[in-house]
């Protein structure tokens, strides 16, 4: 029987590793090689005990790079050694939003590292249908940064049209990142990336972002009517700092008539002026996770040049140190934006 390492969080902060058979594939399945796994925000809720839908014991590892190992005798278009992502939802395929497109909201969702078994171990067991190819060229830790891209691309698709849009970012870590540069790479005209946190503030500078404003530093209302112009200001807000305070300024820095996309996720109840939302006919959009469809395009983003992954990645762990890499988000998080972890070389 062979075995595998398997990276196991037994409660919060504790994370033991432990020898586990190698999982057998049905005829529908494939059995990947796990080569990086990103770390996001969701994660180091779970790290810190603070995810309302995990329990523990918990194996994680959701944003994750593979190479195919063997393939299970009904699965057409992948072979060993091809290169793959994992979308990780488990959906029911019963109910409402199964059966209209929308299985990323299913009534029983499950999502991998979450509810069910994530990918955290040297190799994996997988539906076929969950795979997306990656292409041969793309390295293993830009395939492990498809699935949060992916999560930009259905925040900015949520916004509608981007050509020539003007679009104001509120929060720029990873995903307000990512937000910032799909909205860019979908033709918009001009993008703002706003945050605390110089750090963030210059890697959206090197992603290619037009304008970066510290709200701490610089009063935002004159920044966006300086860049947009006094009257016209912003088309499109995106919230990706999943904060009552950036979502207060969405609603009240928002031009009348001006569309407000929820992207961060929120750990508390937020008060919302309604009557503000009411009188100036905004648009509030709400938007979860993906389809296997924003995984195409987002790898045809990276593909092409239009977005940039490699300046995200701030630091990387071998696999026996994943305990150390949540720790270096959880004590240093104003220092990192995608910690990566290496399962396999």
């Amino acid at each position: 029987m062979k075995v595998m390492r398997q990276a196991v969080m037994t409660s919060p902060g504790v994370i033991d590793f432990r020898e586990v058979p190698v999982p057998e594939i049905n005829t529908d399945e494939v059995l990947v090689k796990v080569m990086n796994i990103g770390i996001c925000g969701s994660d180091i809720h779970v790290y810190k005990g603070q995810h309302p839908y995990t329990s523990y014991p918990v194996v994680q590892g959701h944003e994750v790079s593979c190479m195919v190992e063997e393939v299970g005798k009904n699965v057409r278009g992948l072979g060993r050694g091809d290169r793959v992502t994992i979308e990780p939802q488990v959906s029911c395929g019963e109910c409402y939003p199964c059966t209209h497109g929308m299985y990323n909201i299913c009534d029983k969702l499950k999502v991998m590292g979450f509810q069910t078994t994530g990918a955290a171990s040297d190799y994996f067991a997988v539906s076929a249908n969950k795979l997306v190819k990656l292409p041969d060229t793309m390295e293993f830790s830009h395939g492990a940064m498809i699935e949060p891209l992916a999560v930009a691309v259905r925040a900015v698709n949520k916004a509608g049209e981007m050509k020539d849009k003007k679009v104001v970012v509120l929060g720029a870590g990873p995903i307000g990142n990512l937000v910032a540069q799909t909205a860019r790479a979908m033709g918009a005209a001009q993008v703002i990336a706003v945050d605390l946190n110089e750090f963030r503030l210059k890697k959206a500078s090197e992603c290619g972002i037009d304008r970066t404003v510290n709200s701490g530093n610089e009063d935002l209302k004159k920044a966006i009517e300086k860049t947009f112009g006094k009257y016209e200001k912003a088309d499109v807000f995106f919230e990706c700092a999943g904060a009552a305070a950036s979502m207060t300024s969405s609603l009240t820095l928002a031009r009348k008539g001006t569309s407000i996309v929820v992207v961060g996720v929120f750990g508390e109840k937020v008060e919302m002026d309604m009557a503000l939302v009411n009188e100036n006919e905004l648009t509030l959009i709400g938007t979860a996770r993906y389809v296997i469809e924003d995984f195409k395009t987002a790898i045809q983003l990276v593909n092409t040049g239009r977005v940039k992954l490699s300046p995200l990645i701030t630091d990387n762990f071998e696999f026996q140190e994943y305990g150390r890499a949540y720790k270096r988000i959880a004590d240093e998080k104003e220092k990192v934006m995608k910690v990566m972890i290496t399962v396999n070389k």
